[in-house]
């Protein structure tokens, strides 16, 4: 049976036991309540017999997590050949085997502390990747914006139920394709780049949606990944909008109701969209994002 067009492939489970957990408190006036928080665990990945990281994260889809922050840290490359992922969740350990030997102990000695929460990093040779990568000239119609937005704004997810999470979508045209969440922005990212490369996904015509503030490292690993257009319903930073001008990444930020700043990759844009057939935000999604964006 064909899926519907707006049919997600992944999408958030708000409602998987294993993702929040209920925790008694008082309100602002002595109130007794309950109320949802999400749960972070400690993943530790492994590349073949070397330890590279472990990072805090709400521990669903290891294994795309792990793929995903190998590719954009520049230890696992887009030809290697992964004979395997080994996932053990009681000892939360993710192993990803491959054919070529690797030996990454020089490189763990270098790597930047980033602005991404939990643990993110980027390793200074990745700027270097940046001089290599030729994003495709296709087009984004902003029809195809509002239309994305609308979608994610009103699909469940942990992002509107328990907050304290970040949320990224992989998207064709006006489809979200991949919806992640995690704790840390980047390990959401990390788990679509995962998907994206054991399901040997094109990136040249997708656009990636964030939650998140359009940093130096969601640019960075945007572009390794190859996706032509991101956009974020927050705001940007200096380096973030420089690094998406070298890479000629369009680069879509304030992403809200009828609302968006576009700061780079401008040719790309087709203003196709009535703006009077455009709704503003709803007040219920206005009012969680003005307490968990980041």
């Amino acid at each position: 049976m064909t899926k519907p067009k707006d049919e997600y492939l992944i999408r958030p489970d708000p409602h998987d036991p294993r993702l929040t957990e209920r925790v008694r408190g008082v309100d602002q006036t002595g109130e007794a309540i309950e109320t949802v928080v999400t749960v972070e665990r400690a993943l530790t990945i492994y590349l073949n017999a070397q330890e590279i990281v472990t990072a805090m994260t709400i521990g669903d889809h290891p294994e795309y997590l792990a793929i995903g922050y190998l590719l954009n840290q520049n230890m696992l490359h887009a030809d290697d050949v992964v004979t395997g992922v080994d996932y053990d969740e009681e000892l939360s350990v993710a192993v990803v085997r491959t054919e070529r030997a690797t030996n990454y102990e020089q490189k763990l000695k270098k790597k930047v502390q980033t602005s991404g929460c939990a643990q993110g990093t980027v390793f200074g040779d990745l700027m270097e990747a940046l001089e290599n990568v030729t994003l495709p000239p296709t087009e984004f119609r902003t029809s195809w914006l509002y239309a994305l937005t609308h979608k994610i704004n009103t699909t469940p997810s942990l992002y509107l139920e328990a907050g304290a999470i970040h949320g990224c979508v992989l998207a064709e045209k006006d489809r979200p394709l991949i919806y992640m969440e995690d704790v840390g922005r980047h390990n959401a990212v990390d788990k679509i780049a995962g998907w994206m490369f054991k399901h040997r996904v094109p990136a040249n015509d997708k656009i990636f949606y964030t939650t998140g503030r359009l940093t130096s490292e969601m640019v960075i690993k945007t572009v390794r990944m190859g996706i032509p257009i991101l956009v974020s319903r927050s705001g940007f930073t200096a380096w973030g909008v420089e690094l998406a001008r070298k890479a000629n990444l369009t680069l879509i930020g304030r992403a809200r109701g009828k609302r968006f700043v576009a700061l780079a990759g401008l040719e790309r844009i087709v203003f196709d969209q009535d703006l009077s057939f455009v709704e503003d935000e709803s007040a219920k999604h206005r009012r969680k994002a003005a307490v968990h964006d980041d």
